[in-house]
């Protein structure tokens, strides 16, 4: 282990996440495994959204002036809030790393980015400063996102309601209703931020995954093909290191009384249910998954963030005594430690909004989930979980409580459910030693480490 410091020692990066949870936690965590390689890291941020330094105290931090008005942070619409941080980030991002990083003593080996902070790019290529990306998604997505221009070109972009069910002939398994999709005040805004991050990967030095080759080699090896640059698939990220966990990495608080009431539950009887850190739903369906998560009989652990609902501060449309009346069976957090939720014994399932470090999660840890995308990756993820990795079952049809009610039963009891367990244990398996020294995401990352060396040696100290 200390040969291993001493790989990276002398040599800094620079790690520069995009402002949202699901971006953030990558990123610390692949700072947390760089880090024990020997690098000194520093996390450049926007002043929206910061991490809190204290929990990462063997970092340096730095925040760049994004500019944003109160409103503009508090928008919902994702696409609009990355495009403005790509404007409003890139000239205070060009002056701090010319007046300060440039001039300082200690080398700057590379710029680590993620995919969406495309122009990161151009300001890396002005200063000659080498710069990998961190792709915080699933490669399978990816390939989708690479896609944009053929399936636009062939008729399946824009997504059209009457061709939902049709077969995307390019991109087997994916139906037409699988394709990423987010809603946003323009509705081109979409499309020409994935085109333009896709360029910007190709122009980059590498592109670090996520994800591991037995995962998702398939599109992997696609991705070599039309990608003339090294890929490195390192992940699971958060499974590298026994230290840092979930909490560290979060920008709201974990509720940790959920862990003891687990302690009380039979093994693999909790239904989990979150849905992530943006997306929201209606008070109708709300309701619905309410009736249906207490209609099923089953212990269920239920993630309701302030805002989850729309127009509800938190969970005040349930009806009076709803959770009285299930007797202990139901519990309910504003936020989980989920890593550690996932990894306890009592847990069985978990209804996900199929977000990419979700559903990772839940693979690493063996358990089977219940899908419910909401947009852009979160479609593909939900569909290769439940149809090429079948460690899950996608809800189909509306969101109804006796539609819910079946889908957790489907998992929970009977034959089907424990066809799915048994295919997310081998792939859990698959994981632990993709991990092993000798196993795939040791050895990129390995790879990684001395590629990111000889960046540095090849641009000597940057001037």
């Amino acid at each position: 282990m200390e040969e291993e410091k001493q790989r990276g020692k002398g040599h800094r990066l620079l790690l520069m996440p995009s402002p949202l949870q699901g971006h953030i936690t990558p990123f610390l965590h692949l700072g947390d495994i760089l880090f024990s390689k020997g690098f000194s890291i520093t996390i450049l941020h926007t002043i929206f959204n910061s991490p809190n330094p204290s929990s990462y105290p063997h970092f340096t931090f730095h925040a760049i002036p994004d500019g944003l008005s109160e409103t503009e942070a508090s928008t919902l619409d994702a696409v609009l809030l990355t495009d403005l941080i790509n404007i409003r980030c890139k000239h205070p991002l060009k002056e701090w790393l010319a007046s300060s990083v440039l001039s300082h003593q200690e080398p700057v080996s590379c710029f680590i980015s993620d995919a969406a902070l495309h122009f990161t790019q151009p300001v890396c290529d002005e200063l000659k400063l080498p710069r990998l990306v961190l792709r915080t998604g699933g490669a399978s997505s990816f390939l989708v996102f690479a896609s944009f221009p053929l399936l636009r070109e062939k008729g399946y972009l824009p997504v059209q309601e009457s061709r939902l069910d049709e077969p995307v002939v390019d991109l087997p398994p994916l139906k037409v209703k699988d394709l990423p999709k987010f809603q946003s005040q323009d509705p081109e805004a979409f499309y020409k931020l994935v085109c333009r991050f896709v360029e910007e990967c190709k122009a980059s030095s590498g592109v670090i995954w996520n994800t591991f080759e037995e995962l998702e080699s398939s599109a992997l090896t696609k991705l070599r093909q039309d990608f003339s640059i090294p890929i490195y698939p390192i992940g699971p990220f958060h499974k590298h290191l026994l230290t840092g966990s979930a909490s560290s990495t979060s920008l709201l608080t974990p509720d940790r009384s959920c862990m003891s009431w687990l302690d009380q539950q039979d093994r693999n009887s909790v239904v989990y249910v979150s849905f992530g850190s943006i997306a929201a739903i209606s008070e109708a369906e709300f309701l619905e998954i309410a009736w249906g998560l207490a209609n099923s009989k089953q212990p269920f652990l239920w993630v309701i963030r302030p805002g989850l609902i729309h127009g509800s501060e938190w969970f005040e449309p349930l009806p009076s005594g709803f959770l009285e009346n299930l007797g202990g069976r139901g519990y309910i957090v504003k936020w989980a430690p989920q890593e550690q939720v996932l990894s306890h014994p009592a847990v069985g399932a978990f209804w996900t909004h199929n977000g990419w470090n979700s559903t990772l999660e839940s693979i690493c840890e063996g358990v089977p989930m219940i899908c419910m995308p909401c947009f852009a990756d979160q479609k593909v993820n939900a569909k290769y979980a439940s149809s090429v990795w079948r460690v899950g079952v996608q809800l189909q049809n509306k969101l109804d409580r006796g539609e819910v009610e079946k889908t957790i039963k489907t998992l929970m009891v009977g034959d089907e459910g424990n066809e799915i367990r048994e295919n997310a244990l081998n792939l859990k398996e698959k994981v632990n030693v993709s991990l092993k020294q000798g196993g795939s995401s040791y050895c990129f990352l390995d790879r990684l480490v001395s590629d990111i060396l000889s960046l540095k040696s090849a641009t000597s100290r940057v001037h």
